[in-house]
């Protein structure tokens, strides 16, 4: 078995944990406020803002032997610079006051899963990075075209309101292809285990920062 199979069946649990959060449930059977939607893409923004300087950080302090992947790490610089932005722009498409969002405070959950990931990389191992790009990506390509379809055609918004989700769903297969073969050159049981723990970790935070967002009044409701 591959390291990068091997990493998808340690975090099974994990992953199903973020995949039970309820606003998903609601959002497949077409239930999704305007609300809920801004909600999801201002802590969108709050966590994707830290992903250049996070590639950064862990590419600062990776050891001498693992250079072939701190060259990977420039090239999802390049790729990944300017995504926060996009969020902002579809969230002024919403209609929302993106200026707002961008000097909000974040939900604990994503405050939380952005320090972590900041911790692991100073404080452990630099690899553990990885742990976060298995979850966020992994998690776009299952979810991302598919909801932004439904929502869509459950709130009517222009296509500008969907850069963000559009562009880290089915078209970036490529970049979950280009992360499994990364994966599967790290031969180090340690940097293994890093990455194993911190995405373990951080599809606890992912789940939570998804049962963090308001939920469509109507559920709500049934809730109570």
């Amino acid at each position: 078995m591959s390291f990068y199979e091997s990493l998808q069946e340690q975090t099974q649990a994990e992953r199903e944990y973020l995949l039970a959060a309820p606003i998903f449930a609601e959002v497949l059977a077409g239930r999704i406020s305007l609300d809920s939607y801004v909600a999801f893409l201002g802590q969108a923004y709050h966590h994707v803002k830290h992903t250049v300087p996070l590639l950064m950080a862990c590419g600062a302090r990776l050891p001498e032997r693992l250079e072939w992947l701190r060259g990977a790490i420039a090239e999802y610089i390049e790729e990944e610079y300017g995504h926060q932005e996009w969020i902002l722009n579809d969230i002024r498409a919403c209609g929302a006051d993106a200026e707002a969002v961008r000097n909000a405070t974040p939900n604990l959950p994503t405050e939380l899963m952005v320090s972590y990931v900041y911790d692991r990389i100073a404080r452990d191992n630099p690899v553990s990075f990885f742990g976060m790009v298995n979850v966020l990506e992994g998690t776009s390509i299952a979810l991302a075209t598919q909801v932004a379809g439904i929502i869509q055609d459950r709130l009517q918004l222009p296509d500008q309101a969907f850069s963000y989700l559009t562009s880290h769903g089915s078209l970036d297969i490529s970049h979950v292809e280009f992360f499994k073969t990364l994966m599967d050159r790290l031969d180090d049981a340690a940097d293994q285990a890093a990455v194993v723990h911190t995405a373990r970790v951080v599809y606890r935070l992912y789940g939570d920062l998804f049962r963090s967002l308001p939920l469509p009044r109507e559920s709500q409701h049934a809730a109570v």
